[in-house]
């Protein structure tokens, strides 16, 4: 069984000597680095690190590290986070009636591809029951009327937290979250949207894209905020349109991107590889 690794993504003004303080600080605990990438930005002389070292032999305890750690980090004003590579995530998948990413998700996961346990998958409508169900997957209905919505998304919310819920995957889910909902899920919540928006809005933006001649689409894949498909950026990708494709065609096109774009946000998130700063991210691939 592989052994356990720690890491830590850590962001703080730039200064010297910060690379040495945060490796001999791993180095007088017994702990051999066997990851690090890190990155200073030229507009905020900012500076970001992904450090990765192994458990095995480490002289303090998980529960020690970020106590020994602590004064370190006030010295030099950072906000950092502490994650160990053998803790796996317990996902919740949103889903309405597209159901191409969700299909990706279970079977990534049933493949060994996502390091993550699907424990639910939540619908505004049924369409979605009998696949989840046939993998093992706990389905949970919640219809969404303008009267409803406040009250659905408490109990949705309960549901999250009493099945102790760590990230929550948008896989085109049509419905405007509350704040107070996406607040409970900061840099923890993750959607899925074509790249139409917003110059072809409404009900049929791939005839809208058709009827324009479009020679390139894309998907993006972004953190939720309250601003409407317009959190901070994990992946994106495009793909070329040809005069010969078809309606049909277009909509193929873009829900394999999603797919692509939606598993490739997924993966760097759990393997702890995004630093939220402000309305940006840094993804150390």
């Amino acid at each position: 069984m592989e052994e356990s690794n720690a890491i830590l993504l850590l962001s703080c003004p730039d200064r010297k000597g910060l690379v040495a303080r945060l490796s001999n600080f791993i180095f007088l605990n017994n702990g051999n680095i066997v990851a690090a990438d890190q990155y200073t930005s030229k507009w905020g002389e900012y500076f970001f690190m992904r450090i990765e070292w192994e458990l095995n032999g480490f002289a303090l305890s998980r529960e020690e590290i970020p106590i020994v750690f602590a004064p370190l980090a006030r010295q030099y004003d950072m906000k950092w986070t502490l994650h160990f590579t053998d803790y796996r995530p317990r996902m919740a998948i949103f889903v309405s009636r597209h159901l191409h990413c969700l299909h990706d998700l279970i079977l990534r996961r049933h493949m060994g591809e996502l390091d993550a346990s699907i424990e639910t998958v939540i619908s505004n409508h049924t369409d979605a029951r009998a696949l989840v169900e046939q993998f093992g997957i706990k389905f949970f209905h919640f219809p969404i009327t303008a009267d409803s919505k406040n009250e659905q998304e408490n109990r949705q919310l309960t549901l999250l937290r009493d099945m102790n819920i760590d990230l929550v995957v948008l896989a085109r889910y049509m419905q405007i979250l509350t704040g107070g909902f996406i607040g409970e899920y900061v840099n923890r919540m993750i959607n899925i949207h074509h790249s139409f928006l917003p110059a072809f809005s409404g009900s049929n933006p791939y005839q809208q894209a058709y009827d324009r001649g479009v020679k390139i689409i894309g998907a993006t894949a972004h953190y939720t905020t309250e601003q409407l498909d317009d959190g901070p950026i994990i992946a994106q990708d495009v793909v070329k349109i040809s005069h010969r494709d078809t309606v049909t065609d277009i909509q193929t096109k873009s829900k394999d991107l999603e797919r692509i774009v939606l598993a490739r946000a997924l993966r760097l998130h759990l393997d702890n590889k995004i630093i939220v700063y402000g309305a940006k991210t840094v993804v150390f691939e």
